[in-house]
């Protein structure tokens, strides 16, 4: 049993999916599930709606998992809202491996994640992605970048993760964390409020073909997120108000007001997909 292995081997190594390459070896993930799904449970008493979306495509397609970003908690929530039964391979900020002298990136390594590069196109990170789809893994991906609300860059939506759905040929599932902003916010006492996460319809790159093809990706991730935010907000998909929360960025509403996305299911993608 591997006590430390280098970052950059397991960064390169299948986790789940269907590869027959050797793994990352699970022992250390499963301890670290246990121990913060138990934590969760007791403190938040969390609950996962709509995972049967998830669960649908283990092992028979690789997904690209997108979500808003709230808390500094949604990255171990989206963690636990997979397993046991799937792992996701987790793309975080590069600086966070070498904290602790290198001990927390090797403990974000044992656990799927692999690092990107802030602000930049870091076609290592979107090459191990992309391999990790087509090896029928999930890839789970905060498209804003930074959390809402804290400290002074703003969020905005990066069409990367439209990219690298395109690339490993994979669905995006939209999911959400409700009410994890609660648990530590500014001048205030640690709170223990009921945390949910929960899964929505997958969607598909293809789908948005009809937009200039400049605009596809950007178009697709920002859907994507409105899926997200619409999910946390329990409101309709069109009655999320994407200018202010982006009003930096472009606004799609119109377009897609004028064009319906088409709605899919997990079973109907991966019939699709079987097919071929």
């Amino acid at each position: 049993m591997s006590v430390f292995l280098p970052y950059e081997k397991m960064w390169d190594m299948p986790l789940g999916g269907t590869s027959t390459e050797k793994q990352i070896p699970h022992w250390f993930g499963n301890i670290v599930w246990v121990v913060v799904a138990f934590v969760f449970k007791i403190c938040f008493r969390y609950r996962v709606d709509g995972r049967e979306n998830l669960r649908a495509f283990n092992k028979k397609s690789g997904v690209l998992l997108v979500a808003n970003h709230t808390s500094f908690l949604d990255v171990a929530c989206m963690y636990i809202a997979c397993r046991p039964s799937q792992w996701v391979r987790l793309l975080g900020r590069e600086t966070l491996f070498d904290n602790a002298r290198g001990l927390v990136g090797q403990i974000l390594s044992r656990v799927g994640a692999f690092p990107i590069k802030r602000d930049a196109a870091d076609r290592v990170a979107i090459k191990r992605a992309t391999r990790n789809l087509k090896n029928n893994e999930l890839v789970g991906i905060l498209p804003e970048g930074t959390r809402r609300g804290k400290g002074t860059k703003k969020p905005e939506i990066h069409s990367g993760a439209a990219f690298i759905a395109k690339m490993g040929r994979a669905p995006i599932l939209p999911m959400t964390v409700r009410n994890a902003e609660y648990v530590k916010q500014k001048g205030k006492f640690f709170r223990f409020p009921k945390i949910t996460m929960e899964f929505g319809s997958p969607l598909l790159v293809s789908d948005f073909d009809f937009l200039p093809k400049e605009d596809r990706l950007e178009g697709c991730t920002w859907y994507a997120m409105r899926e997200c935010f619409a999910l946390s907000q329990r409101v309709p998909r069109d009655e999320v108000d994407m200018v202010a929360l982006f009003p930096d960025g472009r606004d799609f509403t119109d377009v897609f007001a004028n064009h319906a996305i088409p709605a899919h299911t997990p079973e109907e993608i991966i019939a699709a997909k079987e097919s071929k």
